[in-house]
Formats: C-alpha cells, sequence, structure tokens
C-alpha cells in the first residue's frame, strides 16, 4: 500500500530531502573547519539542523518541516545580528535558505502523520518565518553605503624653501572649454569643464551625436589583451588620438569623420600586458608659421618604445624630429624581450620638453629594463635629459657599453608639469620586482613609490615624497597629480593633490613637496619573509583616505552560504594584520586594498568652482602568496620570453616568476573565488565627494551596477548598485555633472555633483576603461568616450569613439 501511494509528491518530499543533505553536509563539514579555525559557530550548527531536517523529510514526517523552520529563524536572527541591515551582504545570507523554505513550505500536503488542520497550523506558522526572512530581505536591499565623516586636519605651516629653476621660455598656458588640449585637460590635470550648457536639468536629453569605429581590433595574436584606456584630445576643429596598437588618427570634432591616420605598424608581440595607448600630446612649435609643416604637432609612445611626432593637421610624419618623424626609446635600455618594455602613457610636455616614462613588465625578474625617464626637444626629438635613478650623476645617455641603470622603479602612468616653476611631477612605481625588496640599493628604497619633482630643463632633483616605505605591495602611484591653488587659511596656495592605490590623497605644495596637512607615521604590522627589510612604519595623510576598514570574518561573501564558508575558511588560513600585512609564503596573505586601488591610473577631478574632489575607487583584496624558488621552478614558472605565450594560469594562478629573488609572487586578484566572484562582499568600488578645503567626505556611494555581473560569468542583468571594480577615471563640468564609465556594467554615467545621484546613462559597446572629455564644437557642448573595453576587467572591447550631446 505504501510503494502504491509513491506519487508525485512523495519524490518532491524525497528530492527536497536529498537537496537539504546536499547543502546541510558540506556546510555541517565546513562548519567544524571554521570553528577548528576559530572562527562562527553558526555554520556546523546550521548543517547540523539541516541534516536533522532532512531525516524527517526521508521519513516524510512533518517534524522535517518544523525544524527547517527553526533553522531558518536562527539563521535570520543570526545574519541580522551580524550585518544588519545590509542587502548585499545578506545575500549569501538568507537567498539560499529563503528559497529552501519556499519549497519544503510547498512539500507540506505531501507529508504524512498529520491532519489537514494540523497541516494548516504548521503552514501558518510557515509563513510568519516567511515573512521574517522576506521582510529582513526588503528592509536591507540596495541600501547605500553611509555618508563617511572625517575630522579636518589643520594644514602645516609653509616652507620657505624655494627649488632652482633653469631658465627656458615658459610657454602660453593651455586652456579647457572648447578644447581639451591634454590628457587631463591640461597639464594640471584637474579635468574640469568650464562649460555648462548639459546640466542635471536636461541631461536627460543627451544623444548620440555620432560614432566613430577606429577598426582597430584584437589580431589573432594579440587576443585577450586589449585595453586601449584612450583618452583623445580635441584641438580646435579636430580630436587628436591613438589607438590601443598606437595607430595616431584625427576625427573631425563635430561630426566624427576621419581626417587622417597614421599606423606605425607596431606587431602584437609588443604586447606587455594588455594592448594600450592612454593618449597623445599636443604641441605647438614656438614662432612656426601656421602653414610650416609640422608648427602644430602629435606626440604620442608606442607599444614597441618609439617616440612619435606627426603633424598634427597631415598626419605626417615631422621630418625634423629624431630619424623620419620618430626616437627609438631602447637605445640605452639594453636587453628588453618584447613586451617588457613599453611605452603606454601621453607624453608630458613643458618648457618645450616631452618627458616620457614607460611600463616595464612586472614581477619577471630584477634585471628586468631601467624605469629611466627621459626627457627629449619637442621640436628636434634630440635627449634633453636622463632622470636614471641609479646614476644620478649623469643626466645623459649611458656611457658607450653601459645602460641605464636596470630593475629600477618606472613610471608606467601620466606625469603632471607645472610650466611657470618649470617641474614636472613624476609618479614612480616600485623596483621590478614588487613583492620582495631585500636586494633593492638604497637609492631604491628612498625614491621607489614616490613623486618625484624634477626640473623640467634639467633633468635634476627638487624634492621628492614618498607614500610607501619599503613597498612590497605593489602600491605604485599610478594616479596622475592634480594641480591646484589649493584654498588654504591665509589665502590660495600652489599645491597638488596626489591620490595613492592604497586610498590616502595627500596635498603638497608644488614648489617644495611638503605636505599642507600633518602626515602622520604609524606602525604597521612586522613579519613575514622579510622582518628587517620591513619598514616598521607607513605614512598616513591626516587630510583624508579612501582607505577602508579592515576586514573581518563576517566580510567575506558569495551566493549561497556554502561559497561564503569557504571565503570564510579561506580568511582564517590566511595571514591577515590589516593594511602592510607582511607578505608570507608558508600560506596565503590578504593585501587590502589590493594592487588595483584604492585610486589607479584614471585619476581624480576637482571641480574648482565648488571646491570637491570627484574620486571614483576600488574596493577589492588581493589573496597573495610567495613561492619558493625551488617550488617555482618545478612548476616551470620563468619570465616570458615569447610574448605570445600564456603565464601564469598554470598551478600557480596568476603568478609572476620574479627570477633573481627568492620568491615567485602568487596573486588573486580580487581575491576570486570557483564562482568567478568575489569573497569579499559588495560593494567593490564607489565614487566619493571630497571638500578640497578640508578633506571631509561631503558623499560617497557604491559605483556600478551588478547588470554584467553574475557566478561563473553568467550576467545577473540586475540593475542595482552593487558597487563594481572601476578603472578610468571622471571629468566634472561647470553645468554641475560628473561623467564617468570605468565600472564593468558598460555604462557611462552622468552624475549631479552636489547629491552624487546618477542623472543619466547609456550603454556602452564596450568597456568603459577610459577617461571622458568635454568640449565645444559648432556650438555644442560634447561628452566623448573611446570605450575600448579591458582584458584585466573582463569587459568587452570595442574600437568605438562616441559623442554624445544635446538635441540640435
Amino acid at each position: 500500500m505504501e510503494r502504491a501511494n509513491r506519487g508525485f509528491g512523495y519524490w518532491a518530499v524525497m528530492a527536497l530531502a536529498a537537496v537539504v543533505v546536499l547543502f546541510g553536509l558540506p556546510i555541517l563539514v565546513g562548519g567544524v573547519w571554521l570553528i577548528a579555525l576559530g572562527g562562527s559557530w553558526y555554520y556546523a550548527l546550521a548543517g547540523l539542523g539541516l541534516l536533522v531536517s532532512a531525516w524527517f523529510l526521508f521519513r516524510r514526517s512533518m517534524l522535517g518541516v518544523g525544524v527547517y523552520l527553526l533553522t531558518f529563524a536562527g539563521t535570520v536572527i543570526w545574519a541580522l545580528w551580524e550585518r544588519g541591515l545590509d542587502g548585499w551582504a545578506q545575500v549569501p545570507r538568507l537567498v539560499a535558505p529563503t528559497v529552501i523554505l519556499i519549497l519544503v513550505l510547498l512539500v507540506i500536503p505531501a507529508l504524512r502523520g498529520r491532519s489537514g488542520v494540523g497541516r494548516a497550523v504548521f503552514a501558518a506558522a510557515s509563513v510568519g518565518i516567511l515573512a521574517l526572512g522576506a521582510s529582513g530581505l526588503g528592509l536591507t536591499s540596495l541600501r547605500q553605503s553611509p555618508l563617511l565623516a572625517q575630522e579636518a586636519a589643520v594644514p602645516a605651516e609653509p616652507a620657505t624653501q624655494e627649488p632652482s629653476i633653469a631658465p627656458r621660455p615658459v610657454a602660453e598656458p593651455l586652456v579647457v572649454g572648447a578644447d581639451w588640449p591634454a590628457y587631463g585637460g591640461t597639464y594640471e590635470a584637474a579635468r574640469y569643464s568650464p562649460l555648462d550648457q548639459i546640466t542635471p536639468d536636461n541631461v536627460g536629453q543627451l544623444e548620440r551625436a555620432w560614432e566613430f569605429n577606429t577598426g582597430d581590433l584584437p589580431s589573432e595574436a594579440a587576443e585577450g589583451k586589449y585595453s586601449p584606456e584612450n583618452t583623445p584630445l580635441k584641438v580646435g576643429d579636430s580630436l587628436l588620438m591613438c589607438t590601443a596598437m598606437g595607430i595616431g588618427l584625427a576625427i573631425d570634432a563635430a561630426t566624427g569623420g576621419e581626417e587622417w591616420r597614421f599606423d606605425p605598424g607596431v606587431s602584437a608581440d609588443a604586447i606587455p600586458y594588455g594592448a594600450t595607448c592612454r593618449g597623445v600630446a599636443y604641441y605647438e612649435v614656438p614662432g612656426a608659421a601656421a602653414d610650416e609643416a609640422c608648427s602644430t604637432r602629435m606626440l604620442w609612445g608606442t607599444l614597441d618604445a618609439r617616440l612619435l611626432a606627426v603633424d598634427a593637421r597631415t598626419g605626417q610624419p615631422c621630418a625634423d624630429f629624431g630619424t623620419n618623424g620618430q626616437v627609438n626609446l631602447e637605445e640605452g635600455i639594453g636587453d628588453a624581450v618584447p613586451g617588457w618594455y613599453a611605452v603606454t602613457s601621453a607624453p608630458t610636455i613643458v618648457r618645450g620638453i616631452a618627458v616620457m616614462g614607460a611600463q616595464v613588465k612586472d614581477g619577471q625578474a630584477e634585471d628586468a629594463p631601467s624605469g629611466v625617464v627621459r626627457g627629449y626637444d619637442a621640436v628636434t626629438g634630440e635627449l634633453a635629459w636622463a632622470w636614471d635613478l641609479g646614476n644620478p650623476g649623469n643626466r645623459g645617455a649611458p656611457a658607450e657599453g653601459e645602460v641605464y641603470t636596470r630593475g629600477t622603479p618606472n613610471m608606467w602612468t601620466t606625469a603632471a608639469a607645472d610650466e611657470e616653476l618649470g617641474l614636472v611631477y613624476l609618479p614612480l612605481g616600485n623596483s621590478s620586482v614588487d613583492y620582495y625588496g631585500s636586494n633593492r640599493s638604497a637609492l631604491e628604497n628612498e625614491y621607489a613609490t614616490s613623486l618625484v619633482a624634477v626640473d623640467a630643463t634639467t633633468g635634476e632633483d627638487v624634492w621628492h615624497f614618498q607614500t610607501v616605505h619599503r613597498d612590497v605591495w605593489d602600491y605604485d602611484l599610478g594616479s596622475q597629480p592634480t594641480l591646484i591653488d589649493f584654498p588654504a587659511t591665509d589665502g590660495p596656495r600652489p599645491a597638488l593633490v596626489l591620490a595613492s592605490k592604497q586610498g590616502d590623497i595627500y596635498v603638497l605644495d608644488r614648489a617644495t613637496g611638503e605636505s599642507l596637512f600633518p602626515v602622520e607615521e604609524r606602525e604597521v604590522p612586522q613579519g613575514g619573509v622579510e622582518p628587517e627589510y620591513l619598514s616598521p612604519t607607513q605614512p598616513f595623510s591626516a587630510y583624508h583616505s579612501l582607505a577602508f576598514p579592515d576586514l573581518t570574518e563576517a566580510d567575506m561573501w558569495g551566493m549561497t552560504p556554502l561559497d561564503q564558508l569557504w571565503c570564510r575558511i579561506q580568511f582564517r588560513q590566511s595571514s591577515y594584520q590589516g593594511m602592510y600585512t607582511p607578505p608570507t609564503t608558508d600560506r596565503h596573505w590578504i593585501q587590502y586594498p589590493g594592487y588595483n586601488g584604492g585610486n589607479d591610473w584614471g585619476s581624480i577631478a576637482i571641480d574648482v568652482e565648488r571646491g570637491l574632489i570627484i574620486a571614483n575607487y576600488n574596493d577589492t583584496p588581493n589573496h597573495n602568496r610567495l613561492v619558493p624558488r625551488e617550488e617555482a621552478d618545478a612548476a616551470g614558472l620563468v619570465p616570458i620570453t615569447d610574448p605570445r605565450a600564456g603565464q601564469g594560469e598554470g598551478p600557480l594562478g596568476e603568478a609572476g616568476p620574479q627570477t633573481g629573488a627568492p620568491f615567485a609572487i602568487d596573486v588573486n586578484a580580487g581575491w576570486r573565488m570557483f564562482t568567478g566572484l568575489l569573497c569579499k562582499q559588495p560593494p567593490y568600488g564607489g565614487i566619493r565627494a571630497i571638500d578640497l578645503a578640508t578633506g571631509e567626505t561631503v558623499w560617497d556611494r557604491p559605483f556600478g551596477t551588478a547588470r554584467r555581473n553574475g557566478p561563473f560569468g553568467i550576467p545577473s542583468m540586475l540593475p542595482l548598485d552593487i558597487g563594481t571594480p572601476n578603472n578610468g577615471g571622471p571629468v566634472v563640468t561647470a553645468g554641475g555633472l560628473i561623467f564617468v564609465a570605468a565600472t564593468t556594467d558598460n555604462l557611462i554615467h552622468a552624475i549631479d555633483v552636489e547629491t552624487g545621484e546618477t542623472v543619466w546613462t547609456d550603454t556602452l559597446p564596450g568597456g568603459g576603461q577610459a577617461n571622458p572629455i568635454v568640449y565645444e564644437a559648432d556650438g555644442r557642448q560634447f561628452v566623448v568616450i573611446a570605450p575600448g573595453g579591458h582584458h584585466f576587467m573582463e569587459t568587452p572591447v570595442s574600437d568605438a569613439v562616441i559623442a554624445y550631446a544635446l538635441p540640435e
């Protein structure tokens, strides 16, 4: 008779019981493991409750429902106790248990041993528990991060030291408005436009005025390595830009029609991390006739280490520049595997000198190419000076048979400049081996991860300011400094604002490097593999920090309790003592924030009229381990000699050999789990407005929706602000708007600068990991972005350049 009653209801109960076992058993085992590591007891208790519930469900007893209801009620209470009204944090805690609760309620009619009235009572109680869980989820959903308040710091006393600047003609200042003549707007890099035609009231009417396609898309050899990150310039009637593979282009600024192109023929073998050309530079030759060839010129660097100059009106190479319009930047570098030494950022031109850094491929070897920064005459292409950290006595080319000092910190990002002072500000990275420092020279220890002010005409040091001492965390300076007249109590003071990857923002006197606000040296964790090398203190800015509270086990995340539990176990197994946790080899260590920031190459914008800093930022950790040399050798981890070969996707994950050091490095950037999601709970990125005068937060919120993110790479399509990782910076306008893309949701956003509210978006054909610009043409205000996508951010590639404007 029992066998005859095994209909749909019976099998539904059996299937549900099996599902509960599949969840309950690993949660119980993992929970016991977590307790042994000193973690939460919840998972073991919940796993036990699930297994007991499953046992009674297999027996078709209503006690299975009752036990699950008690387990679920305990889960809701624990979840709200641990994370309160935080919707994204409650996703792994409550969503899957709620789904199972619904299934449990649905099988009540199929259970035996209860009358219809009894089942009704159980159902009523179940609905009450369900309402409790649903209300918890409803109350917590989608709330934004609380505003962060900070005490204003007192500016330090002005310094009296004045630099000695060699004489050279001062050029007319660049002006933003109708034009956008430099990567950051000007070489002062405020990323502010005085145009006000587009406002929060009419931005909803924005439409695509034109779209241009460059034709530069990944070849088979470059597949998976594209990240153009390009910001065009606008000068006169033209946009000037470079593509991912270094093709120079001019586009009609009003219509999007192509005017000329110059293809330098860069080979795909030269691609380092990604095919990247962040920008170009524009230069007007002093005293040249308007109709003279190359009287106005465009300069840019290439992935195969050339500095190019072409006529800005025709695209023809400048015959008087270098050799037929190009300079070989590999001169004096020595041995360089293709892809190890590449120029990815725009030149900075000050006092007629084009200042060039280069990207040196991270993590390969101590004997990597030099990080030398050089200045070239913008007219002739002749070397004006070389800032070689390891040879401060020589500001020229190396002696015959010698090379620039190898393995020194490089400047891969974009410099800023003060034409009046004749200073160029170099944001330096780290030595060529990022995660081990005991073999570094004294000069490397002094200058790595520093902002260095250099005399643009001689290459001599004027001052430097270090943001990390003895950096073994890859916290290189990626953000372009921004030069402003700071509103000090005794009147405007020439200063610069510097944002760092670890989150601190500094305000420095641009002539002397003195901090206008206190910089506190705090004790930081010690130990790891280099206890005698690490600095006992690190600098912390009293002005403002994007830095975040230390991680805890409760910050771990996932889509279900299972993957959250796995991340909790990893957290407990890892070494973590807060920011500047020393690198370790016996187990993984957590680096938070990770090497992507904080603030990176997209840099900040400053609303000079409203007195606001606008900063978008990342909020993700890395999960790293130093790999002993014997283990790295056994895994076959060696420096890349064939740029077409893959690296680091084998047994050591994303890894760098660091040849010459005792350890290789294994990096899990973002700390991803097997689902492709991140172990830390959202948000993973935000955008913030900061009062320029005081450093206090005005508003702060998660930045980026979940529409293109999901487990196993499957887009969730949820248009909800989760706060995604973001690369690329903002531009702010007098009209009261911030224009920024940057996020992984493939949207460009217009944000009300006063409130932080998103007032307009548009879907881009590729990832918006690029800085937009604002200019005027034919009486219309345009917003332009080149959404090329980004291999590291896993956004789609595109060759589009898109212009937005109000209807004519």
